[in-house]
């Protein structure tokens, strides 16, 4: 089986960066890793692994002078909406910081927002000869590390998970840091069922699984637009999209959900990672394995990991499953992305950086 590889582009310390990252080594053939690295506020580790036909992920972190941002995106129905972000988000991010002076929780509000606008007016442009774009969306998850702050934002049901030292517990404890937006949840169907009373099947039990319409298990995205607007709820979309009624409140939003924490010396790192790890991880273990594991490649054996789990659930062993080919890989695992941010406290508590300057982003 030829090799795919996934390109990471950008810039590393100054030099230019148009390379290759790949695993190798007689692992996994779909997975890519960074294993470790230095960014502005300490030292980070990533890895991706493909499951669909299409790297449905995209994933970035921009270090440097501004500190860290760090961004996991989790498409879905195509890579073009997470692509987009990836993109975007961050200009929208530097252009809102100067125009405020400065970051915040609204900066990042209002950049996610605006994120959404202009993949819904893409969609809008291309409406008479891709229509398809309408049903493509992307989860959002988003982390930035400035002047002693952590920013956090979530559109979907991606996770961002802090590792705390506890001294009573006399270990690292999870915190998780993110909501999720996922019908599974009781309280997010409660407010779906809150923002639509008239519509008893805002959210169906389906296959198993709680789904918004009977579609799509996330409340909130990127994208979307045939669940946002009704004017995406017709032809040229093929019949299997749309719905069968019309609506005049969107189905999903794209509010981000926001939290602010104030970086402390007890906080020793971040996983930021996709749907896809947290299916078969939990906040605990994971933070167990960061905890008690080398720095260098975590991300990677964190993803190590959730495949053995979804190997073993499916009753084979992890070794073959490393065999199956992208697109049938899929039946047995979702795309996932892992980035894990160590914190250096004397670092991120500097209201300026000179740390390294970084730009990295994983996709196709």
């Amino acid at each position: 089986m030829a090799r795919p590889l996934m390109k990471i582009v950008g810039t590393f310390c100054g030099r230019s960066l148009d390379t290759y990252f790949d695993c190798g080594g007689g692992r996994d053939e779909l997975m890519w890793c960074r294993d470790l690295s230095r960014h502005a506020a300490g030292e980070f580790s990533m890895a991706v692994v493909q499951a669909n036909s299409l790297v449905e992920d995209a994933s970035q972190i921009e270090s440097g002078t501004h500190g860290t941002f760090v961004g996991v995106y989790d498409g879905h129905g195509g890579p073009e909406a997470a692509r987009y972000v990836a993109d975007n988000l961050f200009q929208w991010i530097g252009r809102f910081i100067d125009e405020e002076e400065g970051m915040s929780a609204d900066v990042l509000h209002k950049a996610l927002l605006a994120t959404e606008d202009g993949f819904l007016s893409i969609v809008k442009k291309n409406w008479s000869n891709m229509p398809l774009l309408a049903t493509v969306g992307s989860c959002c998850l988003t982390g930035f590390i400035c002047g002693g702050m952590l920013y956090t934002a979530n559109i979907g049901d991606s996770r961002a998970v802090l590792g705390r030292f506890n001294l009573h517990e006399r270990g690292v404890v999870a915190v998780q840091l993110t909501p999720e937006h996922n019908a599974c949840h009781e309280s997010v169907r409660q407010e779906l069922r809150l923002l639509h009373p008239a519509d008893p099947k805002i959210v169906v039990l389906k296959n198993r699984a709680w789904r918004v319409k009977g579609i799509i298990q996330v409340s909130r995205s990127i994208g979307d637009a045939y669940l946002k607007k009704a004017e995406f709820n017709k032809e040229p979309l093929i019949g299997k999209f749309r719905l069968s009624e019309s609506f005049s409140k969107p189905i999903l939003l794209a509010e981000p959900s926001v939290v602010t924490h104030k970086i402390c010396p007890q906080d020793q790192f971040v996983i930021f990672a996709s749907d896809g790890l947290w299916e078969h991880i939990s906040n605990q273990e994971a933070v167990d394995m960061v905890q008690n594991s080398p720095r260098n490649g975590i991300a990677r054996r964190l993803i190590e990991a959730a495949l053995q789990v979804a190997a073993r659930k499916r009753e084979i062993r992890y070794s073959d499953l490393k065999k199956i080919d992208r697109g049938i890989r899929r039946h047995f695992h979702d795309d996932i992305t892992v980035i894990v941010l160590f914190l250096d406290h004397s670092l991120a508590s500097k209201s300026s950086y000179t740390g390294p300057v970084l730009s990295l982003r994983a996709g196709k």
